[in-house]
């Protein structure tokens, strides 16, 4: 009888400090630091432009100056395709990637994106978002959001959300119509045209030789300062 008891024991308490290592690392994930808006820059019912600081130490080389009509000729040249797990990726390859911005949406985010570059520090990041109305404009918005940094010579931009439906937050925390939460960012794959500008730099990451673009015939527009 004594020996159950301390094998009861001992089986409760190892459940106790299974339950405490799993709320460890639920916390843990949970409590994972994330870049945080410092500034708004510009926000209206189309666009929000914000200044992200970043939690990890990065080399960016800001400020920067760009034009709007510079910008929006970076802008023009990404498009974009979604991520797809096998066998889907099959099938997605096939299709062409779609322009990430149309036009009005270029035209609309770039005076603000180029002024928010005119004010992040080097440890910082614009945020951005391009509103348009939803499947319910009641309820939701249709979203093209993400970031853009720059470290000379390249400039980067990542994508969190390409047309997503994206609920309309409202005061009341308890009806279900209108959740708070955002849908989780998805991933995508980013090119850029003409392709000659879009390297890879030492750590293999994607970026625009900005400079270099802005300088071709393709661009449209004149180098930056």
């Amino acid at each position: 009888m004594r020996h159950g008891n301390i094998r009861n024991s001992w089986c409760s308490q190892g459940l106790i400090a299974s339950v405490i290592v799993l709320a460890a690392g639920l916390t843990a994930t949970g409590c994972a630091r994330l870049p945080y808006t410092t500034k708004t820059v510009h926000e209206d019912e189309r666009v929000v432009v914000n200044v992200q600081r970043e939690v990890e130490p990065r080399a960016y080389t800001h400020p920067i100056q760009l034009s709007a009509a510079d910008l929006a000729s970076i802008l023009r040249g990404f498009s974009i395709r979604e991520q797809q797990r096998l066998p889907l990726r099959w099938f997605a390859e096939e299709v062409p990637p779609k322009p990430l911005f149309r036009e009005d949406e270029a035209q609309a985010l770039a005076p603000y994106l180029a002024d928010a570059l005119q004010h992040v520090a080097g440890n910082e990041r614009a945020h951005f978002e391009v509103r348009g109305p939803g499947n319910n404009p009641r309820y939701s918005r249709d979203v093209v959001a993400g970031w853009v940094a720059v470290r000379d010579p390249y400039l980067y931009l990542k994508v969190e959300y390409f047309h997503n439906q994206i609920p309309i937050r409202r005061s009341d925390n308890y009806d279900y119509n209108y959740p708070l939460t955002p849908p989780t960012p998805r991933d995508y794959i980013l090119y850029f045209e003409p392709g000659r500008f879009w390297l890879s730099d030492d750590k293999e990451v994607r970026g625009v030789e900005y400079r270099q673009f802005l300088k071709s015939a393709e661009s449209g527009g004149a180098a930056p300062r």
